[in-house]
């Protein structure tokens, strides 16, 4: 079955790369941050799913905890994860566990952590000590859903998972984990991933939009460390042989080839079983961190990881980099994909984003789809406030190069590229 998942996924990215039309990424508030700009080998490894207050399994580490099992290891190296973590699947029945190996061996509607009928072994709301152990030895924290549940449909794979399908309950479940981390922890996440990478929620807005709304960054990852899939062979130990080899020898051959491959990179990992109910990663995190330790890498939080470049194509040496910083604590600079392309036009519907408050932006757009039933462009609502104020002419199209800078934002330039609009705008 865990072959069928790795066709599955090679089969969506074929269809995604022959028929679907290359994606477009437009500037925006929330950045899918995959990976930063720098020379320095430093890098982070994200967990997903946990905690989890169950022992590894199998278990060779006198009973602790999985997610004691990956601190412990953390600290002996001396480096720091991001945990996103989940709230509590409890509520998530009636529901009935799949087939092991299969996507849906923790139940076929809904996920459930650490495992079905073992929800009260897992998640924020349960594992008060874990959370509290985590923020002590300096680790992030981010947000993965309260309930663990995909945001809209997802064919592959998943065709038969509930979803919450409007940005509204994306929203709720997203704020019930939110608010628990701030009131009992006093702690404020920055940063997401939707639940397994869904981002299309299905009433015209998308995760992105939660995102927005909520302040946070989209948290994604460059590399994958492999723990999540399970090997095909009968035999346990070998099995969980072959799935250690698996998260650990891309990382050395990467290496091998390239030593500064990781510079900047974000790596996915689990805090919890793979589809076997095995847990690899409790074997293979110490000599993924010996690796990297071997080869000068210092591994720390995706926080720290932003504090060298928040962008992927924006230098830590790069002149603008301070002000780029400020403009995007309230603005839109960079695109979705996390790059700023510095040296390409600007065009109208960029400037906008720039231009309009955030908060009328947003405010605009999401009145916009409401009223409509379907999305609007992404910049609809930055446009429609500029348009008011005058910035515009009525019907100007977002996609159109800047001709003329409005002067009551900007210092005298010639230069319209993006690099030279940003140098030019007043703070």
């Amino acid at each position: 079955m865990s072959m069928l998942v790795k066709l599955g996924k090679k089969g969506k990215q074929l269809v995604k790369k022959l028929i679907t039309p290359a994606e477009k990424h437009y500037v925006g508030y929330t950045r899918r941050i995959e990976r930063v700009c720098t020379k320095k080998r430093v890098c982070a490894m994200t967990f997903d799913d946990g905690p989890m207050d169950m022992p590894a399994a199998p278990d060779r580490f006198d009973g602790r905890s999985m997610t004691d099992v990956l601190l412990d290891t953390l600290r002996e190296y001396g480096a720091h994860g991001t945990f996103d973590v989940v709230g509590d699947t409890s509520e998530n029945y009636p529901d009935t566990a799949g087939k092991t190996g299969s996507a849906s061996w923790g139940g076929i509607l809904y996920d459930h952590y650490p495992d079905i009928s073992q929800d009260a072994h897992g998640g924020a709301e349960h594992c008060d000590r874990l959370i509290r152990r985590m923020l002590d030895e300096g680790h992030q924290i981010t947000n993965h859903g309260y309930r663990h549940i995909i945001f809209g449909k997802k064919p592959f794979v998943y065709g038969k998972r509930a979803y919450l399908g409007s940005l509204d309950a994306s929203l709720a479940d997203l704020r019930r984990l939110d608010t628990l981390l701030r009131e009992r922890y006093g702690y404020a996440p920055s940063m997401s991933r939707p639940p397994h990478y869904v981002d299309k929620i299905g009433d015209g807005f998308t995760s992105y939009d939660v995102y927005d709304r909520l302040g946070y960054q989209y948290m994604a990852a460059s590399f994958d460390g492999a723990g999540w899939l399970p090997s095909a062979l009968a035999d346990p130990e070998a099995a969980l042989r072959a799935e250690t080899d698996a998260m650990v020898e891309p990382i050395r051959r990467a290496l091998e080839s390239d030593p500064d491959f990781f510079c900047g990179q974000i790596i996915f990992q689990k805090d919890g079983c793979n589809m076997a109910r095995r847990t690899p990663v409790a074997f293979a995190l110490g000599e993924q961190l010996r690796l990297l330790k071997q080869y000068g890498y210092e591994v720390v939080t995706v926080e720290e990881l932003l504090r060298e470049s928040p962008f992927a194509d924006v230098a830590p040496n790069d002149p603008l980099l301070p002000k780029l910083r400020a403009l995007a604590e309230s603005s839109a600079v960079a695109f979705s994909d996390n790059r700023v392309r510095l040296d390409e036009p600007m065009k109208q519907g960029e400037l906008a984003m720039l231009l309009a408050p955030k908060a009328d932006a947003i405010a605009l757009r999401e009145k916009m789809i409401r009223s409509s039933g379907r999305a609007v462009h992404p910049y609809a609502g930055a446009m429609a406030w500029c348009e008011e104020k005058g910035v515009f002419p009525s019907g100007a199209s977002p996609d159109a190069p800047v001709a003329a800078l409005p002067a009551e934002f900007f210092a005298p330039t010639g230069d319209l590229s993006r690099r030279g609009v940003y140098a030019a705008y007043i703070l």
